[in-house]
């Protein structure tokens, strides 16, 4: 089985608090970020039910009864499929592979079936996805992305009082499917996303 794909993101974090400042995120990783807000609702139940995080809520059990409905309550040319894997984002085909171990989607959405028709959007247009590449990108522990300026990062700190600078710690994390995943659960449950998968491991 194939590893899936990796990209990395610089974590400014106070060892004090134990808390996530910044985040320093390139355009691979801001596109999977935006990637997972494009997904819809069921592939979100989906990867997190097959993945082994459980999903928040009802919707793990409406996810799971609709599955186990028997074909005979359907309505003609209807089927469960298209409501439990439906067309994966089209804008790249390259953000979801951070969801997977092969060329299969975890939650059964073949990952070549979007190849072909996303193809277009990766040329001429910056290597595709959703961001250009020309700048780096902060992300906040809620999982805020902007463009990196020095003086939005100065603004950041000042706003979290850090007066002594040796408190903090710079630490590179990489994503795979399991921190997306982590990251996935973790932004329907919480405001400190970064602090929680990468630091605490709550969600691992």
């Amino acid at each position: 089985m194939a590893e899936s794909k990796r990209v990395c993101m610089k974590l400014l974090i106070d060892k004090e608090t134990k808390r996530v400042l910044l985040g320093e995120a390139g355009k691979d990783c801001v596109d999977f970020l935006v990637y997972l807000l494009s997904l819809p609702v069921a592939t979100i139940v989906g990867l997190l039910r097959n993945g082994g995080r459980g999903m928040v809520g009802s919707l793990g059990k409406l996810y799971d009864s609709i599955e186990n409905l028997n074909d005979s309550y359907l309505q003609s040319g209807k089927s469960k499929n298209s409501i439990l894997s439906p067309p994966l984002p089209c804008w790249d085909s390259r953000a979801p592979l951070l969801l997977t171990n092969s060329d299969d989607d975890v939650t059964g959405v073949n990952i070549n079936n979007n190849r072909n028709r996303n193809n277009h959007n990766q040329q001429g247009n910056d290597g595709g996805g959703f961001v250009k590449g020309v700048v780096t990108y902060t992300v906040t522990d809620d999982l805020e992305i902007k463009p990196m300026s020095s003086i939005s990062c100065i603004t950041s700190l000042n706003q979290f009082k850090i007066k002594d600078l040796s408190l903090l710690e710079e630490r590179v994390v990489a994503l795979g499917m399991n921190e997306g995943l982590g990251l996935l659960k973790a932004s329907f449950q919480s405001k400190q996303v970064l602090t929680d998968v990468f630091v605490k491991g709550i969600h691992e």
